[in-house]
């Protein structure tokens, strides 16, 4: 017995791409995400600013290149939990607009995982700095 249509999975149809093809365009839909981002999320924006200023900086406050590599890497982390946050966020209101306590709960959990990250900045930066 067959599925009903609703229960049938369907796959993307760029799935099938392979090898350079697949890069390629993996490419250019990762700078639509980033454009997205940066068109759409306020907190996108304003961490990337951060990040401007932040990874610049850690070139000229960290002595050695293994603290460079950490306080950069930790700029870095909370752009790419924002960025999944950010999806999170547009899965949940692509579903539904309505209040319900489990699109409540994964915003907040994405959110959580952002306040991690700038805690993470701020231990290691500190640590590097201060240390």
């Amino acid at each position: 017995m067959n599925p009903p249509a609703e229960q049938v999975l369907k796959e993307s149809p760029h799935k099938g791409k392979t090898g350079l093809k697949r890069v390629w365009n993996a490419f250019f839909y990762s700078l639509e995400g980033f454009g997205a981002a940066w068109k759409h999320e306020d907190a996108f924006r304003q961490e990337s600013l951060l990040a401007a200023v932040l990874v610049p900086l850690a070139f000229f406050l960290a002595d050695a290149p293994l603290e460079r590599a950490l306080m950069i890497a930790s700029v870095l982390l909370v752009l790419i939990v924002e960025l999944v946050n950010s999806a999170i966020e547009a899965t949940v209101d692509r579903i539904s607009l309505e209040n319900h306590a489990l699109a409540k709960r994964a915003k907040d959990i994405g959110s959580a995982a952002v306040l991690i990250s700038l805690i993470n900045v701020l231990v290691i930066w500190g640590l590097v700095l201060f240390g």
